[in-house]
């Protein structure tokens, strides 16, 4: 969310509200696939949530899910839109990635489990290996057994 003009509180304010509302809903239900988020600032007037998802069918159900927050929160901004109610006043955004096991590495020294790690937890080094090829060549759902390889 980007705010773009800070004195209309009365445009951003639900905006934010609502997407602290959609995250309890989803922190109160495990099963809509959420694992973890992490709201960050870029600046006082650029704010956002890094989420990780279990699945995109897991976030794509719960964006289009009538029982749910967003679903009656896109019906407003779409409803003001239509009616030429939306002002300009603040900026939304989306980006959604598809990443594979084995095509990211996160590499945690010294911190508690942090972004991805507090999502979808760690393995320690010694486990994937001491080089970058080694912990990339990783499968967690695939690991061979003491002696053996696959």
């Amino acid at each position: 969310m980007r705010i773009n003009h800070f004195w209309a509180v009365h445009q951003w304010l639900p905006v934010l509200l609502s997407m602290l509302r959609m995250l309890g809903e989803l922190g109160r239900d495990g099963s809509r696939g959420l694992l973890g988020r992490i709201l960050l600032t870029a600046s006082p007037r650029t704010y956002y949530v890094v989420q990780y998802w279990e699945s995109k069918e897991k976030l794509y159900a719960y964006a289009t899910a009538p029982d749910a927050f967003h679903h009656r929160a896109w019906a407003l901004v779409n409803r003001k839109e239509k009616a030429g109610k939306v002002r300009g006043h603040v900026g939304i955004w989306h980006e959604t990635y598809v990443v594979p096991e084995g095509s990211y590495e996160s590499v945690y020294g010294d911190m508690p489990a942090f972004g991805l790690a507090a999502a979808h937890g760690q393995v320690p080094l010694e486990r994937r290996g001491r080089y970058a090829k080694d912990r990339f060549a990783y499968r967690s759902r695939r690991e061979p057994e003491p002696g053996k390889t696959v």
